[in-house]
């Protein structure tokens, strides 16, 4: 079976942080926290514990994520996050997007800094290893108007029915990837901390560079990968987030559901 990387995981994982930071609460309620699993053929793969605070139209994701179960069994990962932005009327606009990974013996820091929507800077410890010669480099023009993975995924729309209109634009620190969406479908969706309209959306994974053009997993995503996001309105805010989604993978399919959400007092 292959390895359950934490690259692998990286988009689930985001929805993850997403979802809970658009998890609906009661007027006035700033801070809240939750628990979820990453499940593949019914098994978790990975569990994530993350903390959200939203003071004004300033945002804070925290949190931490670690293979489990059967991805514990092939690929022992373990990482902390911390996202801190603002929300504003274009969405979730990014400062300063840190992670810290440990994969077996291996570690990683990784800090992206923004500045009006736009990467100044990414400092990686240890840094990258030579490029490959088919590396597919990233542009400054492709820097512009670009989010870290869990701040894309909180978007900002006029109505419901427009939520899947725009891509969504991500730099995780090496690849630059859009996720196209598409409308599918609207209902009502029931989960623990929120009950009203959803939308789902399907996406479709579009990396621009950042990567190597031979890599099967990128080709994979791109050409195969069957991912499902449904979102919900995040209050009045006009801000819509993640409430579930699957991301199909070389693997096979992985789910991400929620396991509880709270409001912290």
């Amino acid at each position: 079976m292959k390895r359950i990387s934490s690259r692998l995981l990286h988009l689930p994982l985001a929805l993850a942080a997403a979802t809970f930071c658009g998890a609906a609460v009661p007027a006035g309620a700033t801070e809240f926290k939750g628990d979820y699993t990453v499940t593949y053929l019914g098994l978790p793969v990975a569990q994530s514990s993350l903390r959200s605070r939203i003071d004004g139209k300033d945002y804070t994701i925290e949190g931490t994520v670690r293979s489990a179960g059967l991805g514990a069994i092939f690929d022992d990962t373990q990482a902390t996050l911390d996202v801190r932005g603002q929300l504003s009327g274009g969405g979730a606009v990014p400062a300063r997007a840190h992670s810290d990974y440990r994969q077996n013996k291996k570690k990683k820091t990784l800090t992206i800094s923004f500045s009006g929507g736009n990467v100044v800077g990414t400092q990686e410890t240890p840094p990258p290893k030579p490029r490959a010669a088919d590396w597919i480099a990233v542009s400054p023009s492709q820097l512009r108007s670009v989010a870290d993975p869990l701040s894309a995924l909180l978007v900002r729309a006029d109505s419901i029915d427009k939520v899947c209109a725009k891509p969504l634009r991500m730099f995780d620190g090496a690849m630059r990837a859009d996720l196209v969406l598409d409308r599918q479908k609207q209902e009502t969706v029931k989960l623990s901390g929120y009950e009203g309209p959803s939308i789902t959306c399907n996406a479709r994974f579009s990396p621009l560079a950042g990567y190597r053009a031979s890599k099967k997993s990128v080709k994979f995503m791109r050409d195969k990968s069957r991912i499902s996001i449904t979102f919900a309105p995040l209050g009045t805010t006009g801000v819509y987030a993640p409430v579930r989604a699957s991301v199909g993978t070389q693997i096979g399919t992985l789910y991400l559901e929620a396991r509880h959400v709270e409001m912290i007092d």
